[in-house]
């Protein structure tokens, strides 16, 4: 575990759009399935940053030694049917600072972040396969079901994806 990690909450994206920027590249190129293939162009990410922010999604970054290592998103539902549910998006870690506890730190932020909004069931997806469903499996995520077929890797390959929840508060 690493212990100088600090999980903050980035209200604005200015300052740390170069960074948050190569950590989307890093992730990509190294397979992740964030909806994105590689190669990821500069451009491209950085437009995605720019419009991640709004009122329903809360952003987190885990940063050391001040140099951003990861992050996630908690996407608040705001459908009149879903007010006491949230979901968590685009975890990732760059690839040199994986299995340190990084992303276990960035979903029990996530977790506390949406009881404070009151909310009591999470949801989120990941590719099948992938170590992540090894976390979620090991923070109390139950599988609610799975996929075939669900996304593309840029070999051209079809992916299913596994979808999760978890009862919190």
């Amino acid at each position: 575990m690493v212990s100088n990690v600090r999980i903050e909450q980035l209200l604005t994206i200015k300052e740390s759009i170069d960074e948050l920027s190569k950590l989307l590249i890093q992730v990509v190129e190294d397979g992740a399935s964030i909806g994105f293939l590689p190669p990821l162009d500069p451009s491209d990410s950085t437009l995605y940053w720019h419009n991640v922010l709004a009122p329903d999604v809360i952003l987190f970054v885990a940063t050391m030694n001040d140099i951003i290592v990861g992050s996630v998103q908690l996407h608040l539902c705001t459908k009149a049917n879903g007010t006491h549910r949230a979901e968590i998006a685009k975890l990732m870690t760059h690839p040199n600072y994986r299995r340190n506890g990084i992303a276990r730190s960035l979903i029990e932020k996530a977790e506390k972040r949406a009881m404070q909004e009151d909310r009591s069931l999470l949801v989120l997806d990941t590719r099948e396969g992938d170590s992540s469903n090894l976390l979620y499996t090991s923070m109390g995520y139950i599988q609610a079901g799975r996929i075939p077929s669900y996304a593309i890797s840029a070999n051209g390959e079809l992916h299913a994806t596994i979808f999760y929840y978890k009862i919190i508060g």
